[in-house]
């Protein structure tokens, strides 16, 4: 993984880092892929929160892909999404 640019996403992440915190949660870098998918791991109570699928996509992908465009998606690798 290319340092500069994971360094690029932690900034990013240290946004939203707060309100995830302020609820017992936090995300940590997993991988980014060939493809600039970005993979997360929802710690704390993200992991289990039925919200997290939405604050993955509002909140933390957003704020990503703000910070650094070329990343195409963000995902996390822990959570089961139930459509």
């Amino acid at each position: 993984m290319d340092t500069e640019l994971i360094e690029k996403i932690e900034n990013a992440l240290d946004t939203i880092r707060p309100y995830l915190e302020a609820d017992g949660g936090n995300v940590k870098i997993v991988d980014l892929t060939d493809e600039m998918v970005l993979q997360l791991e929802l710690t704390g109570t993200c992991s289990s929160c039925p919200m997290s699928t939405m604050t993955l996509k509002a909140g933390v992908e957003e704020a990503v892909k703000k910070a650094i465009p070329e990343i195409s998606k963000v995902e996390a690798i822990n959570i089961s999404v139930s459509e």
